[in-house]
């Protein structure tokens, strides 16, 4: 698929309706609301990304990012959640995929592949045909503790473009996006959408300066 002129804008870690409300004026296409995750930052309880999501109009993407394996759990929580779709951020059995578009019919499955290495490459070319879109994202699910998002890196682009130029859905490019890099992540990786959470916050809190600097940068050309 071709990237748009302008990638979309996933704003991640969003913590609250005002936040929400913040990120779509600048122009976010999605909202990511983060469960329960083993490291990183914005995780919220499921009643809170249920009382979020449930306010964000239409065509706003609401991602629900699960760290959960088990398709039982992450359909579960989705019921709970009500969110428009799911980015799971961990890995699955590939019977697993068949299992959530099943029971979440209408609702969109974006996988996570954490680029750590050329294997990455072969990781996401599998896995695409199991999905609507691929996120590639510079944790590793290897660690004692995983990093499964969030880090605030950037990984090897030239692996990103590699898995963009052979798949067939949707890629986001996350993983240390800025004000001051995301030209150049467009301009190498071409992207369908942007992934950003740590980039335009301070102290952990959504910063708006930040924020219209981002989206300025994005929509600069």
């Amino acid at each position: 698929m071709q990237p748009t002129l302008h990638p979309r804008v996933k704003i991640c870690c969003i913590a609250s309706l005002g936040e929400a409300e913040l990120a779509i004026k600048y122009g976010a296409s999605a909202l990511g609301l983060v469960s329960h995750m083993p490291s990183g930052p914005g995780v919220i309880s499921e009643e809170e990304i249920a009382q979020i999501a449930a306010k964000v109009p239409p065509p706003i993407a609401t991602f629900l990012l699960t760290s959960r394996q088990d398709a039982p759990g992450i359909i579960a929580q989705q019921h709970r959640c009500g969110t428009n779709t799911i980015q799971v951020c961990d890995r699955l059995a590939t019977r697993s995929y068949r299992e959530l578009q099943s029971a979440l019919y209408g609702i969109s499955i974006v996988q996570v592949i954490h680029v750590v290495g050329p294997e990455s490459v072969e990781e996401a070319v599998s896995i695409s045909p199991h999905v609507d879109a691929i996120l590639l994202d510079s944790g590793n699910p290897a660690l004692a503790v995983k990093e499964l998002g969030g880090t605030g890196r950037r990984h090897n682009w030239a692996l990103s473009r590699q898995i963009r130029e052979q798949i067939d859905i949707p890629l986001f490019l996350a993983g240390g996006l800025n004000a001051g890099n995301v030209r150049q992540a467009i301009d190498e990786v071409s992207p369908f959408g942007l992934d950003i959470c740590t980039g335009v916050r301070t102290n952990g809190r959504l910063d708006e300066q930040k924020l219209a600097a981002f989206f300025a940068s994005v929509f600069s050309c």
